[in-house]
Order: C-alpha cells, then structure tokens, then sequence
C-alpha cells in the first residue's frame, strides 16, 4: 500500500512539474510577442474602412471598443474570425487586416468567409507599427478614457474578450 502512494505521489509531482513547465512557456513566449505592443493612451488615427466609410478611433464613442488586428493568411486569425463576429453583433469592434493584400483581395476573402465586422485595410503594416503589433493575431480592449486597459497576441477565446470588454467597462 505504502509502495502504492508513492508511486500516485510521483506521479502528481510529475504532472504538476510539467504544468508548471508548460505554463512557464506559455508565459515566456506570450511576454515575448507583446514586448513591442503599446499600452496607455490608444494612439489617434483615421483611416477608411473597406466599405468606404471614414473612421476616427476617438470619434468612436460606442465603448469599449476591441481593436482587433489579424491577417487572411494566419491560421490562428481564422480559427478566431467567428468570435469576433459574433462580438462585433453586441460590442464596439474594429478590424484591421495586416499585410493581407490589397483593398479587393481582403475584401474577397471577407466575403469567401461570410465576414460582416468592419475592417481597416494595413497592407503595409503601418498602423500595426503605431500599435506596436508584430504578430496575429492582437487584440486591444480600449476603455471609454480612450486608455489600453487589456492587449493580447494569439489565440484567445470569445469568452476571454467578452470577459475583458466587460471589465473594461
């Protein structure tokens, strides 16, 4: 019996260890990606969208706002396409295609993918750059004091950025 509970108390040590391992890396590498990406004030732009209409960030008064940015060639952006439509049904939401072609290609490939969120097209990366954005797909929660109260890089759920626009409330 005695020799039983070890073996199980190994076991969850070792389980635990790894966790702990894999966490660490997951931080490590999440820390690593956001290194560049600005916090504070949200920085001023205008831009077009892809549907003609003039975009000021700080004429946009519907807040929170999630200022999204994702590319059509990321896999990651794609398995997150839909939660941030269905965000964009009942929250403040922009979009901004980074490095994803002209303004005809992304807008084919918003509506190959039945995509109705409203973009800004970067094709340069130059607005990605006033964000400090280096990878997709970024996501930044902006509170009603135009301030960046949550950013992320990769994957995160619909939930998670439900739950920070809530909070950011």
């Amino acid at each position: 019996m005695n020799k039983l509970r070890q073996v199980w108390q190994h076991r969850w040590m070792r389980i635990a260890i790894e966790a702990f391992v894999i966490i660490l890396i997951v931080v490590a590498v999440r820390s690593w990606t956001q290194r560049g990406m600005i916090s504070g004030p949200a920085p001023e732009f205008q831009a077009d969208l892809l549907n003609g209409k003039a975009y000021a960030l700080l004429a946009d008064t519907r807040r929170p706002l999630l200022v999204h940015f994702w590319a059509s060639w990321c896999p990651v952006c794609k398995l997150e396409q839909q939660s941030i439509q269905s965000i964009n049904e009942n929250h403040a939401v922009i979009t901004i295609a980074m490095q994803s072609g002209e303004a005809e290609e992304v807008i084919a490939y918003l509506y190959q993918e039945r995509l109705q969120f409203p973009v800004i097209n970067d094709p340069e990366g130059m607005l990605a750059q006033r964000f400090g954005v280096r990878a997709v797909p970024s996501s930044f929660i902006i509170d009603k004091n135009n301030t960046i109260v949550f950013r992320e890089t990769g994957f995160t759920t619909g939930i998670g950025l439900r739950l920070r626009l809530w909070l950011a409330k």
